[in-house]
């Protein structure tokens, strides 16, 4: 039974989190452990909450799991996913097998809302579709131009549709609450331009300029390919200090080896690459991702694809600095980042694209403004309001509002999709390296001699080096045995010795072929010779790799 209860279909501010997680560190305290890892500009903390069972081994020793949440300001709904994930651990432990086996044998990292400054403006009214962080306030970040802001006070910051001839928007034939585009050669007709709702700093009378603010997209505040043209890149990588606190506490535990970063953006699951085609990716890695990932799109539903080649419009403009890019391509640690909700595909919208800017046809905006209607109400959609605007005349205020409609899933289908997620996340977790010392055996030679030997195998899907960029980068350590003696001594052979890297399973996904991969060792043995030097006199052998864990057996001699 839960000790604590979080209602799972609505959004919590930060206070409501905040309580939440004090709360689960107070009820489950063996299990978890609740910090700080950062402090937002506006002083609030950006909480980390460790789990696992100190009574199978300290944390460190084990393979780690890492999930983040809400980089990205107006991305509630992953915030309520990451949230669910710990209670999901916490209360199920003792009676459910794989959440009692995983705290068992590894250990999470979760945190639950990277960005606290930035969701407490996009949680609130005036609703903004804002991602920033707290360094500037909405619109305090725009030098010029269109500055997005409630003018109306309706407390929704949607569209406006100003009249006007040259303008490549027109009310839908169907539905004149939607706008369509504009044919090509189309004339004759009442047209329209469709800006963000604000006022226009600066304004010269016949250009709205729109440009993006400068305030924080953490997302490419990350130390490869780092670009200051990016939006929101920041100063320079980890100039963000929630983006700094995410990246000590990766650096700080070598030992995670897998990691979900989730984003609100179309129910897809998006692997690496994200600067590259899959053709200039290790095969076996692309496999490794395809196969985790079809795990996945089982059990969520969601497709798995490439970030470059089917979710970046266009090629010429890679995404820089992203967090995903940083772990698996310097480290080699296998990262997804899943996006968790899709409107489209809810409202029974045939899926054309993963990376939609809008608009679609008539019939099909109209088929999603009928299921926001029916399903979120006027917190979904604004009908337009006619307002005399101080710059641009006489215009119409209106329209979806995006962070309730495409960005965030309404209340009530908010809890299945935080399982649904929580549950691919544990499973990726659980195909972490696992090495252990699957034998120790002791043969006494005679003259108070023994012959120890150890077999070590990993038992995990993942290999022990995770990926072949971890070994092409010389970041992938390699398994480690060594042997303690009490009232022996060593005679023959190292007390340490390297045992290279440990397959896992996924190698195997055939039969053995010559034209196949080519297998390597799952095992390895070891022998020493040992000298007894009393009565009692035992061994410990320990096996230990750097993501797969540490793993030690203890034998007597004689």
């Amino acid at each position: 039974m839960a000790l604590v209860h979080i209602p799972f279909d609505t959004y919590h501010d930060y206070d409501a989190m905040t309580g939440y997680l004090h709360a689960l560190a107070k009820a489950y305290p063996k299990l978890c452990k609740l910090t700080s890892i950062a402090q937002s500009f506006r002083g609030r903390e950006v909480w980390m909450m460790e789990l696992t069972n100190p009574d199978t081994g300290p944390g460190h020793e084990k393979p780690g799991y890492y999930i983040d949440a809400q980089i990205h300001a107006e991305e509630h709904a992953t915030s309520a996913t990451a949230l669910y994930a710990i209670w999901y651990l916490l209360t199920n432990y003792g009676s459910d097998a794989e959440a009692t086996r995983l705290l068992d044998r590894q250990v999470f990292y979760v945190i639950p809302r990277i960005n606290p400054d930035g969701a407490e403006f996009a949680l609130k009214a005036p609703y903004h579709p804002w991602c920033g962080n707290g360094r500037f306030l909405p619109g305090e970040d725009r030098i010029d131009g269109l500055i997005p802001q409630d003018i109306n006070g309706d407390g929704y910051i949607v569209n406006m549709r100003v009249p006007d001839p040259k303008g490549e928007w027109k009310k839908s034939p169907t539905e004149p609450r939607l706008m369509v585009q504009r044919e090509p050669g189309e004339e004759g007709g009442e047209y329209y331009r469709v800006y963000p709702e604000g006022l226009i700093r600066d304004y010269d009378g016949v250009h709205v300029k729109i440009e993006p603010g400068f305030d924080g997209n953490m997302n490419r505040n990350f130390p490869i390919n780092w670009s200051p043209q990016e939006y929101g890149a920041g100063q320079y990588p980890f100039s963000e200090p929630e983006a700094m606190g995410m990246g000590k506490l990766i650096l700080d535990h070598p030992n995670i080896c897998g990691m979900c970063a989730y984003h609100t953006h179309g129910g897809i699951i998006l692997r690496p690459s994200m600067m590259k085609m899959d053709a200039d990716m290790s095969p076996r890695d692309l496999a490794l991702y395809k196969d985790l990932g079809a795990v996945g799109t089982r059990i969520t539903g969601y497709p798995t694809i490439s970030t470059y080649e089917d979710f970046t419009p266009d090629k010429s403009k890679a995404r820089h600095g992203s967090l995903k890019d940083w772990v698996y391509e310097e480290m080699g640690i296998i990262c997804f980042s899943t996006e968790l909700w899709d409107l489209e595909r809810t409202a029974g919208v045939d899926k054309v694209g993963y990376y939609n800017l809008g608009p679609r046809d008539a019939a099909t905006q109209e088929k999603i403004f009928n299921w926001v209607l029916e399903n979120v109400g006027d917190h979904g959609f604004r009908d337009w309001e006619a307002f005399d605007h101080p710059q641009l005349g006489p215009v119409e205020i209106g329209g979806m509002v995006y962070i309730w409609s495409y960005r965030n899933p309404p209340g009530k289908l908010l809890e299945e999709i935080c399982h649904n997620n929580t549950i691919f996340n544990l499973r990726h977790a659980a195909a972490a390296p696992r090495i252990e010392v699957d034998q120790l055996t002791v043969e006494a030679l005679g003259a108070g001699l023994h012959k120890v030997t150890a077999v070590v195998s990993n038992h995990g899907y993942l290999p022990s080096n995770l990926s072949d960029v971890a070994i092409q980068n010389k970041v992938a350590k390699p398994v480690t045995i060594s042997i303690e003696m009490q009232g022996a001594s060593l005679v023959m052979n190292p007390g340490k010795a390297d045992l290279g890297h440990l397959a896992g399973r996924n190698e195997r996904r055939y039969n053995w072929s010559p034209w196949g991969q080519q297998w390597s060792a799952v095992t390895k043995k070891v022998e020493w010779l040992v000298r007894s030097e009393g009565d009692g006199a035992s061994v410990t052998v320990t096996a230990a790799s750097e993501k797969g864990g540490t793993h030690r057996q203890s034998a007597a001699l004689g």
